[in-house]
């Protein structure tokens, strides 16, 4: 009897140490040119502990794959559909077809709909201020109406620019939400109080160390600060928390301080920037990870259980870089669902290596490359500005991994890429006469020449007449080349 006791005892230990943090969920982002079959990454993600996985579509074959999974989903519409859905009937249609269709048992279990994503960012100008109010309405109440109302809730992604603190008292209790959507917000968290669904906040310590020189590094991290921030004599030693609180008294300031926060995004980059690399990304994830698993909470709402969906799962090369290169490279899994260093999900401290996709097809191993005998120096650089603009060269960024290539390594990178982009066609490796395929590993160094996997579906092969469609004008380069030969 003792021994079956200790054996119990084991197991429970054993279930606490190797399960995730509770509240973990994933991001699941498809801007890629070539996405790995959904029941391949919708097996990745149980394999690795994951139960919940936020979408920014409602894609029919990644709802497909996420058929009988039991995972919890959250779906999302695209902020370019937020004003048909201020039309009731559209938002009941699309109710019908993306929550209702998937309501049975072995179907997908949908428990929130994002209505758009940071339709706010001061960058789009105003563009969506009219529309996302109205929309969160008439999801939620065709969500009532199809008798679902109770279980899947809507709610609105929103950056940290939605609030703020003035400038003359730049601390978390000062908080409040920004003057040029105050009303629009108040509308928003009276309405989500009223119908008990969770404020949704993407946070990015990475983007205030990325927007600022002058910002303390490890303020962005949470290992400690040697002189924390002081607000009404709470010490913030973290820009997590400090960001977290000036919502918490934003919602406070509209009546609404218990609100349920649910943060939609956080997590760290790997390339693309001097900020994003492996190292900084492990530092930046054991963190909160092990604060996640103590539920300490924030210094405004300690020992509370957060809800956090991490950002995000795989690497998309098709994103807008507008941003900056590093929007590419925020997975914790390579393009092609392998893991890039270890983690502990479980926040004790004790890392090892994440679950990859399995059974992985890729393309045959050849590379372009700048053949040797190339001579037509001065069609280089044209060539080179055409394949990084159909294909991601960001990690030829001041910065990034690939960043130390000579003039000739920057070619072969480039035409590498968008060599791997066109499936491997025999024409996409000939840039004038200047490039030539090889079927030795043409990585240098740290700087990986990837072989592309066999996409799930056509993929983006990606042209002149498809630049637009994808937003790839946004490309925003820092890469420094010398053209001539040495």
């Amino acid at each position: 009897m003792l021994r079956f006791g200790y054996f119990l005892l084991s197991l429970f230990i054993g279930l606490v140490c190797f399960g995730n943090v509770d509240g973990l969920g994933m991001n699941w982002g498809t801007m890629a040119s070539h996405k790995l079959p959904p029941k391949v990454v919708v097996q990745m993600l149980k394999d690795n502990g994951f139960t919940k996985v936020k979408l920014f579509d409602a894609d029919e074959d990644t709802m497909k794959g996420l058929a009988g999974s039991d995972m919890e989903v959250m779906v999302a519409i695209p902020n370019g559909q937020l004003d048909a859905m201020t039309d009731y009937d559209t938002a009941k249609k699309w109710v019908a077809k993306n929550v209702t269709r998937y309501n049975f048992k072995g179907g997908v279990n949908v428990k929130y709909v994002a209505v758009g994503n940071e339709p706010f960012l001061t960058s789009y100008n105003g563009s969506f201020q009219n529309s996302t109010f109205p929309a969160l309405q008439n999801i939620q109440n065709a969500l009532n109406e199809a008798g679902l109302g109770d279980q899947v809730k809507a709610t609105v992604p929103l950056n940290a620019d939605v609030y703020e603190s003035p400038v003359d008292n730049p601390v978390p209790s000062a908080g409040k939400f920004r003057t040029d959507i105050s009303t629009d917000m108040s509308d928003i968290v009276q309405f989500l109080s009223k119908s008990n669904a969770p404020f949704t906040v993407n946070i990015y310590p990475f983007l205030s160390l990325y927007q600022s020189d002058d910002f303390p590094v490890d303020y962005a991290f949470f290992d400690g600060l040697s002189k924390p921030i002081v607000d009404n004599g709470i010490s913030y030693t973290n820009v997590f928390d400090a960001n977290f609180d000036t919502l918490v008294s934003a919602l406070k300031a509209e009546g609404v301080g218990n609100l349920p926060i649910f943060v939609g995004e956080v997590g760290w980059p790997t390339d693309g920037d001097k900020n994003g690399n492996v190292l900084l990304a492990q530092r930046f994830y054991s963190g909160l990870f092990k604060k996640l698993a103590a539920n300490t909470g924030t210094p405004l709402r300690p020992n509370q259980y957060l809800e956090v969906y991490l950002f995000g799962l795989l690497d998309e090369d098709v994103k807008s870089v507008a941003p900056g290169n590093f929007e590419r490279h925020w997975g914790i899994f390579t393009y092609d669902g392998q893991p890039k260093y270890p983690m502990d999900l479980t926040g004790q401290g004790q890392d090892k290596t994440l679950v990859g996709a399995k059974d992985v097809k890729y393309l045959e191993q050849k590379w372009c490359v700048l053949s040797p005998n190339a001579n037509n120096s001065s069609a280089l650089e044209d060539n080179i500005d055409y394949a990084c603009t159909y294909a991601d060269c960001t990690k030829l960024g001041y910065g990034s991994s690939c960043n130390g290539l000579d003039a000739q390594g920057n070619a072969s990178y480039a035409f590498n890429m968008y060599f791997q982009t066109q499936n491997q066609k025999e024409d996409s490796c000939m840039f004038q006469g200047l490039a030539t395929l090889t079927s030795q590993n043409a990585s240098q160094g740290n700087c990986n020449f990837t072989i592309q996997i066999v996409s799930s579906s056509s993929g983006l092969h990606l042209g002149p007449s498809s630049l637009y469609h994808v937003g790839l004008l946004l490309l925003a380069f820092e890469i420094v080349v010398s053209f001539s030969f040495l």
